[in-house]
């Protein structure tokens, strides 16, 4: 049949199985928001270009799908950035279909024209400028298939205006057929002589743990993760992206690992003998000084990234492959070996771990203000723990990855390795798109929320229940932190004086705004947003100079850890 490019990308969409698409129109991409107009497919219409990718991604997060967003050329392209380079370090599949100017203008300085392929070949896994029709479809296939295969990520497709309104013959393509690139072939089935290897450690081994990253949810490993820990007798941390993959109510679950990790799961890390590594590349925020992270250690890392290994820690037992393949086959190996009855002799570690548990644990002294780590905690028990998450960047983000005890995974959304302000806004109205029968809740800061407040009327333009939780310091409160430590409390340019009234700013925008002030109020604020079927922002007033503890200052080893 004969379609114009834009249908052509229509039909690409609904091949993969595409029902939701964020994005922002303009010139570059009429031709191809009408053909849009003309299906199924949803469209959420953003406040911000840079919400459309956030959002996105935390539909791709909540769903366990490719997140797709569509934005215009010039500015609408350049405004993805952010969100791309976020989705690209945190390994999320998204496709970013762009607009370009008609292919006789490229490189002329032409109105809204810029090299959105060069700008983003950094951030994305593959890039494409598209300019021969008969080109389009394949190449949208294989964005599809690069964004979620291997270690997933961005794939970014710019369409020039022309070739979305050319004409050409289009085809279905052939049943059951695979994509075949000739230098792009991830690795799922891991060696077995490793996975044999990682069984002997474990022989060995008086004093195991296991450290689980974002690889682990993404492969959807939690379920293999979470028998092999309980079978080896093995405790578990894991990275910020990897709350979720084990139960954070688990008794083996030591909590968050690194500069705000708790005491005992940086401990146990220093003290080990033995480290599986699942899905982690061994982040500077995780590891501290990196000479002495696990010092005492024989370090096994599953990772389908061959990259990731050895990039900042050596490890003695590389295992490259998906990992939930290979915790399939490690769980098989134990079985096999009898090695559950070789693991009851943990007791000795484990009592170690529970001294650390109850010597060290997190806490936090309630007093007459607001406590941030009271309103997170109270969140927790009302909802059970089965709302899914998001954060803004800060100590907000550090605050619900310690109190929040994520059960299970795919319910913690942040912008882990780039640290965007300003991402958890979108990525809950993505995530509530994604699962509009869960409670979906944004926890902010006052400064944060502000960087893409706009997206207010997003989600109540679409009826979406988002709870927002403002922790309200007047502070940009993680940078004033640092300030107070190491800076002799000189807040350079981190006192917020004029903050907006957010109850009031929340009605402007059509949802429901709460405030507390007091402790006593903050249960029942909390109760009326989870009551209400519309957005809602909920204001808690805190204390000013509350700091998020266990910290390790940059640089430090990880045991070197500033206690409350």
């Amino acid at each position: 049949m004969k379609l114009t490019g834009a249908q052509i990308l229509m039909k690409v969409f609904e091949e993969e199985g595409v029902d939701t698409i964020f994005g922002y129109p303009g010139g570059a991409v009429l031709d191809i928001y009408d053909a849009l107009d003309q299906t199924d497919i949803r469209h959420i219409l953003v406040r911000h270009e840079q919400g459309a990718v956030h959002a996105a991604d935390g539909y791709a997060r909540a769903a366990n799908r490719t997140g797709v967003c569509l934005v215009t050329s010039g500015p609408g392209a350049t405004n993805t950035v952010t969100g791309i380079a976020s989705a690209y370090m945190d390994s999320i599949p998204m496709v970013v279909i762009t607009g370009q100017v008609s292919s006789h203008l490229i490189g002329n300085d032409a109105f809204q024209e810029v090299d959105i392929v060069g700008i983003t070949r950094p951030c994305t896994k593959h890039n494409y400028l598209v300019k021969d029709i008969e080109k389009l479809a394949p190449t949208l296939r294989e964005a599809f298939y690069i964004a979620r295969s291997g270690r997933p990520g961005p794939v970014l497709v710019d369409i020039p205006k022309d070739v979305s309104n050319m004409i050409t013959t289009y085809s279905k393509p052939v049943e059951n057929s695979k994509i075949e690139m000739r230098a792009y072939k991830p690795t799922y089935k891991p060696n077995p002589k490793q996975l044999q290897k990682v069984v002997n450690l474990l022989k060995k081994a008086k004093k195991p743990m296991i450290f689980t990253g974002g690889g682990a949810i993404l492969s959807g490993a939690s379920e293999e993760l979470t028998a092999f820990a309980r079978k080896t007798r093995i405790p578990v941390t894991g990275s910020l992206m990897g709350l979720g993959s084990f139960p954070g109510t688990d008794p083996l679950w030591l909590g968050m690992l690194g500069m705000h990790g708790t005491y005992r799961a940086n401990m146990a890390t220093s003290t080990c003998d033995c480290m599986i590594a699942v899905g982690v590349r061994f982040d500077d925020r995780v590891t501290g000084k990196t000479d002495v992270f696990a010092k005492n250690a024989t370090i096994a890392q599953i990772d389908i990234d061959p990259t990731s290994i050895h990039k900042n820690i050596e490890v003695s037992v590389p295992v490259v492959g998906d990992c939930k393949l290979a915790l399939e086959e490690l769980n098989r190996l134990i079985e096999k070996e009898n090695l559950e009855d070789l693991c009851q002799g943990r007791d000795a570690w484990l009592d170690q771990i529970k001294d650390w548990r109850e010597t060290k644990p997190l806490v936090f002294a309630q007093g007459e203000a607001i406590k941030p780590q009271y309103v997170i905690d109270k969140f927790f028990e009302l909802t059970k723990g089965e709302a899914i998450i998001t954060t803004e960047v800060g100590q907000n983000q550090m605050w619900a990855a310690q109190y929040y005890h994520f059960a299970k995974p795919n319910h913690f959304i942040t912008s882990g390795g780039l640290g965007v302000m300003g991402f958890g806004l979108p990525a809950a109205i993505g995530a509530q798109v994604a699962c509009p029968d869960k409670i979906v809740a944004d926890i902010a800061g006052d400064g944060s929320i502000q960087m893409n407040i706009q997206e207010m009327a997003t989600a109540v333009q679409y009826g979406l229940p988002v709870k927002i939780i403002i922790l309200n310091n007047r502070y940009l409160g993680m940078v004033r932190q640092w300030q107070e430590l190491f800076y002799q409390r000189r807040y350079a340019s981190t006192t917020l004086d004029h903050n907006p009234d957010f109850v009031k700013l929340a009605e402007a925008f059509g949802a429901l705004g709460l405030r507390a002030t007091k402790p006593e109020e903050v249960e029942d604020v909390l109760k009326q947003g989870l009551a209400s079927p519309k957005t809602v922002i909920m204001e808690f007033v805190t204390e000013r100079e509350e700091n998020v503890y266990p910290m390790v200052p940059a640089g430090k080893a990880i045991t070197d850890m500033l206690l409350v």
